[in-house]
């Protein structure tokens, strides 16, 4: 089982009709799907790719200290400590994440500062193919998330390297399993290391390595707008015994400001769960609380502050 694949640029030609039934799909069914063709320059990506490695030569010492390293060390110790015993309740770290993370905003590294303009725009056409799908008007995604152009969304870029793990043993995952809290997602992924997957049907499925695509994620809040006909998905890093993975994800999301509810429209399935209207500021209050767990009882929370 593999993620979607769409050509973006057919989106332009006679094949619009399948390839917005195939975002469709891809929102709909998967919360996930892979675009190759999507305008960002080869050469720019290139760059990313250059720029990412070299930051993580920079970080690698440093992360050794860090707090996932310490307390996997310190694991390490207490296991010695019992070596020859009977141990039947081997402690994990289930509890923390094996990266190594930054978060870019208004950067003045130009390669960066290239790349961040280019996903946004991406970004924007693609919700704006997502309306097209929903049967909703124009705009109406950055129109919630700007509260009408009152405000300015967040466009936040995350990089993150997935160093390599001593002891798999002890440590499964470079980034435990949650669902997005924002809008749309886009990741420009390792395309050697895997360890991205999603939960579907109940399966972990491999969102497959594949050079120069931008993978897509649908937020909890595209959830919401669309009424649950487009569901934000579960996904997790593995951690991996060698090599270091590379992951550079755009976050195109409300402004805290902004009011977030259902959108009203014939196309939007009915049959669905109703979602409340709130303030996205006080749904990233919960969100940073209840993360890693289900995230029904964060629409229940952020209902009952209104």
């Amino acid at each position: 089982m593999a993620i979607p694949v769409i050509d973006f640029s057919k989106l332009e030609g006679k094949e619009r009709a399948e390839t917005l039934a195939q975002i469709d799909n891809g929102c709909q069914q998967w919360g996930f799907f892979q675009l190759v063709n999507h305008g960002i320059p080869v050469e720019l990506l290139e760059r990313v790719k250059k720029v990412c490695t070299e930051c993580y030569r920079h970080r690698a010492e440093a992360f050794k200290a860090s707090r996932p390293v310490q307390l996997l060390d310190q694991l390490v110790r207490e296991e010695e400590e019992v070596a020859g015993e009977v141990n039947n309740n081997k402690k994990k770290l289930d509890d923390v994440d094996w990266e190594d993370v930054f978060v870019l905003q208004d950067d003045n590294q130009e390669t960066m500062r290239e790349y961040r303009a280019e996903v946004k725009k991406l970004a924007e056409k693609l919700m704006e193919t997502m309306e097209e799908n929903l049967g909703l008007e124009k705009g109406t995604f950055k129109n919630q998330f700007t509260g009408n152009g009152e405000h300015e969304p967040f466009f936040g870029t995350k990089v993150s390297h997935y160093p390599p793990c001593p002891r798999l043993d002890l440590v499964e995952l470079g980034l435990r399993p949650h669902t997005d809290a924002g809008g749309v997602i886009l990741l420009f992924q390792d395309d050697r290391v895997g360890g991205l997957q999603i939960l579907k049907d109940g399966e972990w499925v491999d969102v497959q390595p594949l050079a120069n695509a931008i993978v897509i994620n649908t937020g909890d809040q595209i959830e919401v707008v669309s009424n649950g006909r487009y569901k934000s998905v579960w996904h997790r890093v593995l951690a991996t015994g060698n090599g270091n993975r590379r992951s550079v994800a755009s976050f195109y999301n409300p402004s805290v400001k902004a009011v977030i509810c259902p959108a009203s429209a014939s196309a939007v399935d009915e049959t669905t769960g109703a979602y409340p209207e709130f303030l996205f500021g006080d749904y990233m209050d919960v969100y940073v609380k209840q993360k890693y767990m289900p995230k029904e009882p964060r629409f229940e929370a952020v209902k009952a502050i209104n």
